[in-house]
């Protein structure tokens, strides 16, 4: 993976401790299971969750500053609502708050975007150099470079024409 600048290193890591201690701050001795200040806000009726949408919505915030895109807020902002909305749900909801953490699904979303972000601002090569490739999967500005086309010996492939890699017909 792409190395994120310090910046957004620093922010997202600030952001991951939060969730940590919103999603998975305790664990249950007997069970096993982890739960935060989320699932035990919960608790109380009304304001629990209540309180509980503040860091989930400066999570999400934060991921708009640092540049997420569109559908990937949208995603964050879908997890905050099924959280908000079966979490408000007396019983069922609480144990439901344990299970989803949606604090800690967000900041694994975000850390996704800017990375996956990060390597579309690499060069080239240094994208080819991640990843294994073979005539069938080589880039499209590789396959359209001159010494790629002259090394697949005297056929060449016409520009727009889609072909079958094993010369079927579509």
């Amino acid at each position: 993976m792409p190395e994120l600048p310090n910046r957004q290193k620093i922010e997202l890591l600030k952001l991951e401790r939060l969730a940590q201690s919103m999603d998975r701050a305790f664990r249950v001795p007997l069970i096993g299971v982890r739960l935060g200040w989320d699932s035990i806000a919960g608790l109380v009726p009304g304001i629990g969750d209540a309180l509980a949408l503040a860091p989930a919505g400066y999570i999400l915030y934060r991921g708009f500053r640092m540049g997420a895109s569109a559908p990937v807020l949208a995603r964050m902002a879908a997890n905050i609502g099924i959280d908000t909305l079966i979490g408000s749900i007396p019983l069922a909801g609480d144990l439901f708050d344990v299970a989803w953490k949606a604090n800690t699904r967000n900041t694994a979303l975000l850390r996704r975007h800017l990375e996956e972000s990060g390597k579309m601002d690499e060069p080239l090569p240094k994208r080819l150099g991640r990843r294994k490739f073979s005539s069938l999967t080589a880039p499209r500005e590789l396959r359209l470079s001159p010494a790629w086309t002259g090394s697949q010996g005297t056929q060449r492939k016409q520009p727009g024409i889609r072909r079958h890699p094993l010369g079927r017909p579509l």
